[in-house]
């Protein structure tokens, strides 16, 4: 373990933390791994008490008072328009209210997100970048998971790899920017260890529940077409077909080492997370 390893496992006195998207993804995670800890943890979500809504900015008062470090995350992607001026309004609103640590969860090339991180970064106080895109987990607890149950991916992408990143991974670094000192003013962009297509990613899934699963490539107009007839909100529409369109261009196609440099340790690897989730039965073959 080097020297800079080493500083980063130093805990500091547990500040306070406010975990917004505290019921999501990474959220959940963070907020689960800081109370381990034994850090004061609040989380923000509508549903929480007092509730919090990024539509809603009475709401924010209340959930920073008394908050010393927070976890941002801007559903359903700071790269929606108007992310900007929210994130900036959130910001100043902590740092008035005495927020002192700020760690944000950022998305992989994207210019938008890249502009919310140097809100962030200009803050004044103490800030880290988690840096993600596409997260193991679109295929278990997100958009993806019925097409893995139902036995057939349909995506309008081909050839180019994505590191997918898992999850745990990622809430991981966050827990431990929010709860050690080290990780001030670092933009740690978190990779799984390997490229993997959509197609491979599928099939690696398939081997690890030992059935048939299908990827089928489709225009993309037919895919947007296909989440807008769903049902599926204007805001999910939109970023469907900016990520598949914009940043699924290979901009994203190699690996790096922020798991690394935050934990001390390589990510997990697709084949990992395939087999660990396939053995909790999750994704039969739905009905």
């Amino acid at each position: 373990m080097n020297q800079r390893t080493e500083q980063h496992t130093q805990p500091v006195n547990h500040l306070s933390t406010l975990v917004l998207g505290g019921t999501g993804k990474t959220g959940r995670r963070v907020a689960a791994g800081l109370r381990a800890r034994g850090v004061p943890v609040r989380v923000g979500s509508r549903a929480a008490s007092p509730a919090f809504d990024w539509d809603r900015e009475a709401t924010w008062d209340a959930c920073l008072e008394g908050v010393e470090a927070v976890y941002i995350t801007y559903a359903p992607d700071l790269a929606i328009p108007g992310a900007t001026d929210a994130i900036q309004a959130f910001v100043n609103k902590a740092i008035a209210h005495g927020a002192r640590r700020l760690v944000l969860l950022s998305g992989r090339g994207e210019a938008e997100a890249q502009a919310c991180e140097r809100i962030v970064q200009a803050s004044g106080v103490e800030w880290t970048i988690v840096r993600a895109s596409w997260f193991n987990q679109n295929f278990s607890e997100g958009a993806f998971t019925d097409m893995i149950t139902g036995g057939r991916v349909v995506l309008p992408t081909g050839a180019i790899p994505e590191p997918f990143v898992d999850v745990d991974d990622i809430a991981e670094v966050a827990i431990a920017a929010l709860s050690e000192d080290g990780h001030a003013g670092e933009v740690y962009e978190v990779t799984g260890p390997r490229l993997l297509t959509f197609a491979e990613a599928t099939a690696e899934i398939a081997r690890a529940c030992g059935r048939d699963i299908t990827f089928v490539r489709v225009p993309h107009e037919d895919f947007v077409a296909g989440v807008s007839e769903s049902g599926a909100p204007k805001e999910v529409v939109w970023m469907m077909d900016y990520l598949f369109a914009t940043v699924l261009d290979g901009r994203n196609a190699h690996v790096t080492d922020g798991v690394q440099r935050a934990l001390g340790r390589p990510p997990k690897d697709f084949a990992d997370y395939a087999r660990e989730h396939a053995a909790t039965g999750a994704w039969r073959i739905s009905a």
